[in-house]
C-alpha cells in the first residue's frame, strides 16, 4: 500500500486532539461535517493575529498528507479527531511521534501514522515548505516516503503495517468478510453443546 500526493506541513509538539477537533464539536451523533472544525480554535486564534494556520495556508489546499512533528495526537483518546482529519482530506500523518490511542484510531479509519526521526520530519517539512507542490510518496511495503528525488526511511508497527498491506485495517469489513466462517463456528458449537 502506499499515499501518494501534496503535503501540509504543521509545525509544532504536544499538538493534543483537543487543538485537533475541540470537544464542544463532539455532541453530534456522527462524524458527518467533523472536518468543517478541524483545528477550529487553533485556526481562530491564527486569524486574531492575522495570520493563516496551515489548515487555511493556500499553498497547501488538497494536500492528502500531514507533515507534524513530536506527540501529535496526544491527550483524550476521542476517535473524531481522525474523523475530522481523514473527512478534511488527509490520507496519512507522518511524524516524530503519536499519541498511542490517537494511532490507534487513525488506523481504524485507513490513515497511516509513520513515523521517522527528528531531522527526516525537519527535512521533509523544508522541502514542503520551500516547494509546495512537492509530491510525496509513502510506501509501505518499503517502509519509505519519497518527495521528489529524495527518499527517506520511515517506521510504522508491524501489527499496523501488516493490516495497511492486507487490508485488514477496517475491523467492520473483516466481521462481515468472515460471516461464513462464524456461521461454521457457531454450527460447530450448538451440535457441541447438544451432544453433551
Amino acid at each position: 500500500m502506499s499515499v501518494s500526493g501534496r503535503a501540509m506541513t504543521l509545525r509544532g509538539d504536544d499538538i493534543d486532539t483537543d487543538q485537533i477537533l475541540p470537544s464542544r464539536y463532539l455532541k453530534a451523533i456522527t462524524f458527518r461535517g467533523m472536518e468543517a472544525h478541524v483545528f477550529a480554535d487553533n485556526r481562530e486564534a491564527a486569524r486574531l493575529r492575522q495570520r493563516r494556520h496551515a489548515v487555511d495556508d493556500p499553498r497547501f489546499a488538497g494536500a492528502s498528507i500531514l507533515l507534524v512533528n513530536r506527540n501529535f495526537g496526544c491527550g483524550s483518546s476521542r476517535e473524531h479527531a481522525p474523523q475530522g482529519l481523514r473527512r478534511f482530506g488527509f490520507q496519512a500523518i507522518v511524524g516524530v511521534s503519536f499519541g498511542e490511542i490517537f494511532a490507534g484510531n487513525c488506523v481504524s479509519v485507513g490513515m497511516p501514522c509513520v513515523q521517522a526521526s527528528d531531522s527526516v520530519v525537519s527535512i521533509m517539512q523544508r522541502i514542503n515548505e520551500a516547494a509546495p507542490s512537492t509530491r510525496f510518496t509513502i510506501d509501505l511495503a518499503m517502509l519509505t516516503v519519497s518527495a521528489g528525488n529524495e527518499s527517506f526511511p520511515v517506521t510504522l508497527a508491524e501489527g499496523r503495517r501488516r493490516q495497511f498491506l492486507d487490508g485488514t485495517w477496517d475491523p467492520t469489513s473483516v466481521l462481515l468478510g468472515a460471516g461464513d466462517a462464524i456461521e461454521q463456528t457457531l454450527t460447530t458449537l450448538s451440535l457441541a453443546a447438544s451432544a453433551t
